[in-house]
């Protein structure tokens, strides 16, 4: 290493955004995310599709002041409070790579992200909504819903905020798997 300076590790993170672009509602241009986490001084910032997906690298663990940085920094920039979900790319990948479920054509998977690991209380009263339809485990800041029938299915994301009383976001398993594919680094 010339003049003093150390080579650098870079961690790769998701930013899983809460209610971006749902619907038709609150509607934000990827573009824009982008920018905004680039003037945070976060490296090789990218997006995901339109749902609220942002990769990228920072040198240290995040730490919860930067955490809340990037939510004003969204409100000022959307005019509303968005919550965020990180996640390591690592985590991201062990839960690409869930081993509870083997899915059929006609089931749905589903992984809602929390901030904190829900108390035993909270993980019971998921695990009371499983049926025939549903499907649910709970594993560290995630809720797994197989959901195996769409018409008799309760699962909704505000379902499980409010069985919670936490925020909380969801995405389909294909694109937590698309996202791990795409972002992971190379096994050595």
């Amino acid at each position: 290493m010339s003049g003093g300076q150390y080579n650098r590790v870079m961690h790769k993170y998701v930013a899983f955004l809460r209610a971006i672009n749902v619907g038709g509602h609150k509607s934000v241009r990827m573009e824009d995310l982008k920018h905004l986490f680039t003037s945070l001084s976060l490296g090789n910032v990218q997006t995901f599709i339109q749902s609220g997906n942002v990769i990228f690298e920072y040198e240290d663990e995040v730490p919860t002041a930067l955490e809340m940085q990037m939510e004003e920094e969204l409100e000022k920039l959307l005019g509303y409070r968005v919550d965020i979900f990180l996640r390591t790319i690592q985590e991201v990948s062990a839960i690409a790579d869930q081993k509870f479920y083997k899915l059929k054509d006609t089931d749905t998977l589903h992984i809602v992200f929390l901030n904190e690991v829900p108390n035993k209380k909270t993980r019971q009263a998921v695990m009371g909504l499983n049926s025939e339809a549903d499907d649910f485990k709970v594993k560290g800041r995630e809720i797994y819903n197989l959901r195996r029938d769409r018409d008799k299915s309760v699962f909704s994301n505000s379902i499980i905020e409010k069985l919670i009383k936490a925020p909380a976001t969801t995405r389909n398993w294909t694109t937590i798997c698309k996202i791990a594919q795409k972002y992971s680094y190379p096994k050595v």
